[in-house]
């Protein structure tokens, strides 16, 4: 498998920003725990957008081709190595990471579903290294055990569950409530796949930024106008950490879409993240 490019979440210093994240998601989570499915509903006459199995499978190809230079995102529940970018151990189908939480989180899930599991007795490890970069307790035999449990159905629903509930779904209903389209949605969700929700360059500050320079589309403002705003912000983020260098997913990608005006995400998509080309018809 191609080495997944550096990225994730948070910039800044991680568990400062983390608490600010986990703060918001607390509410959230009360919410959403109940129901074992978390996608956002449909309005019947709407344009489901994202919510629409067959865009969510796009989005989801098109995330991974930033993620791990590869559009086969289902080959990706075993994934698991520390990429140095002080964040621990990044693994799963959307980079959860040992030093952020999510990944924590994850494992949680995952032994309330399946108690016993083989990643169960790495938790008390997990809650240790939270907010730093350590190894301390988990090591080979956890990159080990993360591969053999990725071979069971319940882990890779945990994995689901998990993106649906703290990146996904958000995502969605931040987008809208902005009035995007299945283009814009999918760019909030990518962002919040790379920075999380809360903290100085999460995904809320960079809509806030964007929200101050041009209006939504349901605030009558231009879609096209409102996404560029949002990308720039992003792109500054991006900027301010010597992981997120590499701007090629918004600017050779992202980008590209909007200025093509394809607000409803229709394939043929052709794109290019890091030089490599892409193409989804």
């Amino acid at each position: 498998m191609v080495a997944r490019r550096p990225r994730k979440h948070l910039g800044g210093p991680v568990q400062l920003a983390r608490r600010g994240r986990n703060a918001a998601r607390a509410l959230l989570g009360l919410t959403l725990a109940a129901s074992p499915t978390t996608s956002v509903a449909a309005v019947p006459g709407e344009d489901p957008g994202l919510r629409d199995p067959g865009r969510k499978e796009l989005a989801m190809r098109l995330v991974s081709s930033a993620e791990n230079s590869s559009l086969a995102w289902q080959e990706q529940y075993r994934y698991i190595e520390d990429i140095g970018d002080g964040r621990g151990y990044t693994a799963g189908i959307i980079g959860f990471c040992s030093g952020t939480g999510d990944m924590l989180e994850l494992v949680e899930r995952y032994s309330a579903v399946d108690p016993g599991n083989v990643l169960e007795k790495y938790l008390p490890a997990l809650r240790e290294v939270n907010g730093s970069d350590s190894h301390r307790g988990l090591g080979s035999r956890f990159v080990r055990d993360w591969q053999k449990a990725a071979r069971d159905r319940e882990f890779k629903e945990a994995q689901n569950h998990e993106r649906d509930r703290v990146y996904f779904d958000p995502a969605l209903r931040s987008a809208q409530q902005d009035g995007l389209g299945a283009l814009g949605q999918f760019v909030y969700y990518d962002a919040m796949v790379m920075h999380g929700a809360g903290g100085r360059d999460g995904f809320d500050a960079i809509r806030r930024s964007a929200l101050a320079k041009a209006a939504p589309p349901s605030r009558g403002g231009d879609q096209g106008a409102y996404l560029h705003a949002f990308l720039d912000a992003r792109r500054s983020t991006m900027k301010r950490e010597a992981a997120h260098e590499d701007t090629s997913r918004i600017d050779t990608a992202q980008r590209r879409f909007v200025r093509e005006g394809n607000f409803a995400l229709r394939t043929p998509l052709v794109w290019q993240v890091y030089g490599d080309d892409f193409r989804v018809d």
